[in-house]
């Protein structure tokens, strides 16, 4: 079947499997390997993107699914060159280490800080608690999303 999908703001559109699955259309079909694809079980959340602008997990959608909709990657976040403040606090805080979940992480942070942009420890930990680091223990990733969304209430006042 063929499917349009607008990934990351670029029209695309490709000769498809009907059950192939999003994270595989997205990596093998499109190149854009910075989402990961992890378990097939929607445990890991390494797979996380945007599908409309709401986040989900990429190994439970099938492409098919997102024919005509708007897909975001992880590629998406940088702007002109600028990575997106949630990528800067994750290098500034070391919120990464192996950088296996980092992409669904990533994703999550930013849709976070796009509908509470001054959350608590507590309401990080919540947005990312579908989502499995087995290297930082989550502290510091805690502490990127913390750092970012000051960067940006600083940037605003």
């Amino acid at each position: 079947m063929r499917i349009a999908v607008d990934v990351n703001g670029v029209e695309r559109s490709a000769d498809i499997e009907p059950r192939l699955l999003l994270i595989h259309f997205i990596r093998d079909e499109l190149g854009l390997t910075g989402s990961h694809w992890g378990c097939d079980t929607s445990n890991c959340g390494a797979c996380v993107l945007w599908l409309d602008d709401t986040p989900v997990k990429s190994c439970t959608i099938l492409a098919a699914m997102a024919d005509g909709h708007r897909v975001r990657t992880v590629e998406g976040l940088e702007r002109d060159g600028v990575l997106d403040p949630v990528q800067q606090g994750f290098a500034h805080c070391h919120g990464l280490q192996c950088g296996f979940c980092t992409p669904g992480m990533l994703m999550t942070a930013r849709w976070l800080l796009d509908h509470c942009p001054d959350p608590t420890p507590t309401q990080v930990r919540e947005a990312i608690s579908g989502q499995v680091c087995r290297c930082t223990g989550y502290e510091n990733i805690v502490r990127s999303v913390l750092w970012a969304a000051r960067q940006e209430r600083e940037n605003r006042a």
